[in-house]
């Protein structure tokens, strides 16, 4: 890994952070405030609503401007953000505040994984590259919420609580500034010509690849199982009398081991298969699924959840690469867009699903519904096989 490429991650880092730490301290102040739990579920949505809708114009904005200038404006929107809701710390400047931040980092996200996947040669470096950028929310998912959780503890003081929300806040908005700094270095790559008729072309003609819609597809069934695994194990672990630490230490484990699988993959890249990974990540996960609600001790759940965070957390490397091997490269920032927009679309809507589904037919039954529809689309993901195996066309140089 080279310097490059740990200040693009570290880039992507600190302006998911802050979205990160935003989502942890907004809530609880805005609970604080009085306020119950429609609101923070409202909030909370209002984090990946923006991406919905600014998914595709982003990608489309990156195809033709490159890396700095859509960063410069993510910046800009996660920096005020955050500083308005530490200057005026109430519910609907806390509601622009998840609106702008979450859409800062979908922006983000669109534009980093774009660059690093036309700087990468051949289909061996993709696979590297997007396992390395894979950890940076991993990571910041950690360091936002700690730095905003110490903020909130020990920032107040004699000044009050109010205050340490405020620092929070206030620290939140000076992380993105460091992506700026981190990015503003890196080397622009040259533009991509288009294709004679392609600049006006929709982009859901990019939906006419069968290999893109299967893509995208199997990419939102494993996001979705994700949010299942994110939703359920503390409805579960309730049931079984877990505490709230044993619950949180579960799903941490999770969390990490879907780091640090995503450490060594770089290590196994020469030996990975696309589609083999996606294939065997969908069947352990149907897997594993039909036996956690049969699991009664927090033992056997920790264990399960590891294995389902090394399963799951195997996946968005292997299907970046895929995307980026399959779409054409003056359109990688559309094909980006469409990608996080289902998954964020899925994770606004899907918690209300669940939430139906399980009040009807149990956890249990969510479970192995779920379980059964990803192992039912394990054939999608097989039948990717051939483009994995078109080296040539995996092995393009930018």
């Amino acid at each position: 890994m080279n310097a490059a490429l740990v200040r693009l991650i570290a880039a992507y880092v600190c302006v998911h952070a802050c979205m990160a730490g935003i989502r942890l301290a907004a809530p609880l102040l805005v609970l604080g405030q009085g306020y119950g739990a429609l609101p923070v579920g409202f909030l909370l949505a209002l984090f990946a609503l923006t991406q919905v809708f600014l998914a595709l114009p982003a990608g489309r904005y990156a195809d033709r401007h490159g890396l700095r200038r859509p960063v410069i404006y993510a910046v800009v929107a996660a920096v005020l953000g955050a500083a308005l809701a530490a200057a005026f710390p109430v519910y609907p400047v806390l509601c622009f505040a998840a609106l702008a931040t979450g859409g800062a980092t979908g922006v983000a996200s669109i534009v980093l994984q774009r660059h690093v996947g036309r700087v990468a040669e051949g289909a061996t470096q993709l696979k590297q590259v997007f396992s390395w950028l894979a950890i940076g929310p991993a990571v910041s998912n950690f360091f936002g919420p700690f730095c905003a959780g110490l903020m909130i503890d020990h920032a107040g003081g004699t000044a009050g609580a109010l205050f340490g929300y405020r620092a929070a806040f206030a620290l939140m908005a000076l992380l993105p500034i460091a992506t700026w700094l981190l990015v503003r270095t890196a080397q622009e790559l040259p533009p991509v010509h288009e294709a004679a008729g392609d600049s006006r072309a929709p982009v859901w003609d990019l939906l006419l690849d069968p290999m893109l819609r299967r893509l995208l597809l199997v990419n939102w069934a494993l996001s979705s199982c994700w949010d299942v695994h994110t939703f359920v194990v503390p409805i579960l672990g309730h049931e079984r009398g877990l505490s709230a630490s044993v619950i949180g230490t579960i799903l941490g484990a999770f969390a990490i081991a879907a780091a640090v699988v995503r450490v060594v993959m770089p290590m196994l890249a020469e030996r990975l298969r696309e589609w083999a990974v996606i294939t065997g990540a969908m069947l352990a996960t149907a897997a594993l699924f039909a036996v956690y609600p049969l699991l009664s001790t927090a033992w056997t759940m920790g264990m399960v959840s590891v294995l389902l965070g090394l399963s799951l957390g195997s996946v968005q490397p292997m299907v970046m690469s895929t995307l980026h091997q399959i779409t054409p490269e003056h359109r990688h920032g559309e094909a980006l867009g469409l990608r996080l927009m289902s998954i964020n679309a899925s994770s606004v809507l899907m918690p209300m699903l669940f939430g139906a589904l399980s009040s009807l037919i149990g956890v249990a039954g969510l479970f192995w519904i779920v379980g059964a529809l990803v192992g039912s689309g394990s054939r999608a993901a097989w039948l990717l096989k051939p483009v994995a195996l078109a080296t040539p066309a995996a092995d393009k140089t930018p």
